[in-house]
């Protein structure tokens, strides 16, 4: 199969074509022969977009999975354009230690999805490595569900077990939450204070013990300078950006819309929104990644109010307002959606190479087309939460083509 139209990377935009064969790019050039499919000039075709933050509901205990099983989370991945998703470990039944992680990926397997999913491991308290290597993920403060720590120093002996490992930090300082425990809003909870300390210890523990550190969900812009500061010492870090962090703050929070609204981190002031926009246009922040959360409405709505938000089927859009009304070049979009999204995966699945277009890559493509409107309803939604904090906004682009490894996906798989 021979694609053509223009071709994104993070060097540039090239009118070219890319021949696939089987489930690998073969070869990329500007005149490869006659086309199967050709994209015009208002589409762009990027590596295939991922994303390394998601909440799929689905483990072997069963309970949560009327939220999201792996199977409505990968339609609503395609949906939205993404290829590959990575998947957080607090669930009811958390992927742990090798029997509980083999237990959930054996799930995955059994859903027999189309797209790739890489399964994150938790760090609890006095718990240990894996015997192979996974990513892990650390909650420092109580978030959803309960694998998290109640102290600093707990985490600090902890962490001495996984040197050199791959951990992902939810920077919130359990001490300080606990604090603000008794604040009227969820804002005032969760104080950017909170994020800035565990910024302060996550990049400690990153330095001491020779971690490849991500920050998660970041949205505090006076936290950068820390990450600014550390990168200049040479420290392995990088960052996530959600797209709520970035499209809505705190100013637009009403009693109406209160639980819809609510996630951790907490929405920030107009300010920090538009440091992190600069941040991720910019290069401080390295990943487009969603926090997806597929929590019901009903549940959003109720007493308790999990928090988080869906955000899959809209990646793709979402990512077309960047693009189009934010001003972001298709160059940096390549580097936070795909290629930087791909690095972090790549090792650890299972022999397919995401993130660029380029031979010997898998032949998963994202196709985005900016000048076709996508107004989000929720019955173009494919998560099985079934709503989306965008309903109603139009994004000035849309999905339209995905490609996973070699194949084009359906209309009826894609949800248009």
């Amino acid at each position: 199969m021979i694609i053509a139209g223009r071709v994104v990377s993070t060097q540039g935009v090239e009118s070219g074509q890319i021949r696939i064969e089987g489930e690998q790019i073969a070869e990329v050039g500007p005149r490869l022969g006659r086309a199967d499919v050709e994209f015009g000039d208002d589409c762009l075709i990027f590596a295939g977009m991922g994303d390394i933050h998601i909440h799929a509901r689905d483990d072997p205990s069963g309970k949560e999975a009327y939220k999201e099983d792996f199977s409505t989370a990968a339609a609503a991945a395609l949906n939205g354009g993404v290829v590959h998703v990575a998947d957080m470990p607090n669930n009811s039944a958390a992927p742990i230690d090798d029997a509980s992680y083999r237990a959930k990926q054996e799930l995955v397997d059994r859903r027999r999805v189309p797209i790739h999913i890489t399964l994150y491991a938790g760090i609890g308290p006095n718990k240990h490595p894996l015997s192979f290597a996974v990513p892990y993920k650390v909650y420092m403060g109580p978030s959803v569900g309960d694998l998290y720590f109640t102290s600093l120093e707990e985490l600090d002996r902890t962490l001495a077990q996984y040197r050199g490992a791959n951990v992902s930090f939810h920077c919130e300082d359990p001490v300080l939450l606990e604090a603000h425990r008794g604040e009227p809003t969820h804002e005032r909870r969760r104080p950017p204070a909170c994020e800035i300390s565990a910024t302060r210890f996550a990049l400690e523990m990153i330095e001491k013990y020779e971690l490849r550190g991500k920050l998660c969900h970041y949205s505090v812009g006076e936290g950068l300078r820390l990450i600014r500061d550390a990168r200049r010492r040479g420290l392995a870090v990088t960052c996530e950006v959600t797209p709520h962090h970035l499209f809505f703050d705190e100013t637009q929070i009403t009693e109406a819309n209160r639980g819809r609204m609510q996630m951790n981190p907490p929405l920030r002031g107009p300010s920090d929104r538009a440091v992190l926009l600069e941040a991720l246009r910019n290069g401080e922040l390295d990943y487009l990644a969603t926090d997806h959360a597929p929590h019901t409405l009903a549940e959003k709505q109720g007493a308790k109010r999990p928090s988080g938000q869906p955000h899959l089927d809209t990646y793709g859009p979402f990512v077309t307002w960047l693009l189009v009304e934010r001003g972001f070049t298709p160059e940096r979009i390549a580097a936070v959606c795909c290629d930087n999204p791909g690095q972090f995966v790549n090792p650890y699945a299972g022999g397919l190479k995401f993130g660029r277009i380029a031979p010997g890559y898998t032949a998963s493509l994202t196709v985005l087309n900016l000048s076709r409107p996508t107004k989000v309803t929720r019955e173009n939604l494919k998560t099985k939460c079934g709503w989306s904090p965008f309903e109603g906004l139009t994004f000035p682009g849309s999905v339209e083509a995905v490609f996973v490894r070699g194949k084009q996906t359906t209309p009826g798989e894609r949800g248009a």
